[in-house]
């Protein structure tokens, strides 16, 4: 019986010392964020928005 309860300790901290593994994995990883291209759109939808007026 005893063998049991050491064995579900060591599986434990295994599954805690993983955890904590990948926790930190996660928080040190560099997170990008990629430019909005220049958008051509938006200078036509003003001239569109111009001819309208005219």
């Amino acid at each position: 019986m005893i063998i049991y309860i050491i064995l579900a300790i060591i599986i434990i901290f295994a599954v805690l010392a993983l955890s904590l593994f990948t926790t930190s994995k996660g928080y040190a990883y560099k997170h990008t964020v990629d430019p909005l291209p220049n958008d051509n759109n938006e200078s036509t939808n003003q001239t569109q928005t111009e001819r309208e007026k005219e």
